[in-house]
């Protein structure tokens, strides 16, 4: 079907969105569906899955099923698809925004050594979420100053999984936002990735 326009209250264009069908009346679990600003219209991710960015059909997710429609700061588009806007199932959405020095909504290239990831912060990420997407095994991983974010061993727990968190050193605290080591999770050479993080 043609694409509906959801409206929101973010006040300003979502640069990440989080779409599930919630009761799965057309038949069977549906997946998490995730569009993302520097993925943009070229594809979408699953949130529940290590799939790297699917660039096929990506029209029949956030768009009107011809082409894809990028959010507004007033709404979102979703096609018809069972997975964001089948008639009669009900959905959620979460909807995700960069404001200066709180947040940020953004992407990197790895690099295979270490680098640090410039958010605008002044005080350091507490809470970071990165998903590398130009390629399939790619966990969604989250880190935060809770379980810590130290330079060392970091405790790391994957959305996309039921594990219990490992202890891992992937991520250092910088005051400008983060920065990764060499670990092909956050930082493998060529790799695109993406992420969240809040300060």
């Amino acid at each position: 079907t043609a694409g509906r326009t959801v409206s929101h209250n973010l006040g300003v264009a979502p640069e990440m969105m989080w779409v599930k069908n919630r009761n799965g009346a057309s038949g069977g679990a549906r997946p998490w569906i995730v569009y993302h600003k520097d993925t943009g219209n070229t594809g979408y991710l699953k949130l529940n899955e290590t799939s790297a960015l699917i660039t096929s059909d990506p029209e029949s997710k956030f768009g009107n099923g011809t082409v894809g429609v990028s959010p507004t700061a007033s709404g979102f588009t979703v096609a018809g698809d069972y997975e964001v806007n089948y008639s009669g199932d009900t959905y959620i959405a979460y909807l995700f925004a960069s404001l200066a020095g709180i947040s940020k909504v953004g992407s990197y290239t790895g690099n295979g050594g270490s680098q640090t990831i410039d958010c605008g912060f002044t005080s350091g990420a507490r809470f970071v979420l990165i998903k590398g997407t130009s390629s399939s095994g790619f966990n969604w991983n989250v880190y935060d100053t809770a379980r810590g974010i130290v330079a060392g061993n970091d405790s790391r727990l994957s959305l996309d999984t039921t594990f219990a968190e490992v202890s891992v050193d992937e991520i250092d605290p910088h005051s400008s936002g983060f920065s990764v080591t060499s670990a092909a999770d956050v930082n493998m050479s060529g790799q695109s990735y993406i992420f969240y993080a809040i300060a």
